[in-house]
């Protein structure tokens, strides 16, 4: 019965500012965004992963008591969360779109394990790596 994972979360500092990140920076489109009282659910998908989402969630009532929300806050933003990955075409392409959009990136392209990566950040602390996919036949 398991058909795969279809959304998976992260937490960030501002649901707005998250959202303007990934929606104007990264390209992602808005999938989700609906209130019940305090609490947002809010999701984006990338353009080319349509039956995936990523949930954009502030910590905070009703799952977060206000010390571990705030915790949770500044351990985001130390960078302290497992990076997320972007596949991307070309990184060293990717990576001068992203700083034309005002990303900042937190490592410039390498080429290691036989691909190029290189490394950026939300606005809230997610540490992000951009991984260049390998061609058909390389191994």
């Amino acid at each position: 019965m398991n058909n795969g994972v279809q959304l998976v979360g992260i937490y960030v500092r501002d649901q707005d500012e998250a959202l303007s990140f990934y929606v104007d920076k990264l390209g992602f489109r808005l999938h989700t965004d609906v209130r019940n009282g305090e609490f947002r659910w809010l999701t984006v998908q990338h353009p080319g992963q349509p039956s995936f989402q990523l949930g954009l969630f502030a910590p905070g009532p009703p799952i977060h008591d206000p010390a571990t929300a705030q915790a949770l806050r500044a351990l985001v933003a130390k960078g302290a969360m497992p990076s997320l990955v972007l596949n991307v075409d070309d990184c060293r392409s990717a990576c001068a779109q992203m700083r034309e959009r005002g990303v900042e990136l937190t490592q410039e392209p390498i080429e290691r394990y036989g691909t190029v990566d290189a490394g950026f950040r939300d606005p809230s602390g997610n540490g992000w790596k951009m991984i260049e996919a390998r061609r058909r036949g390389e191994a």
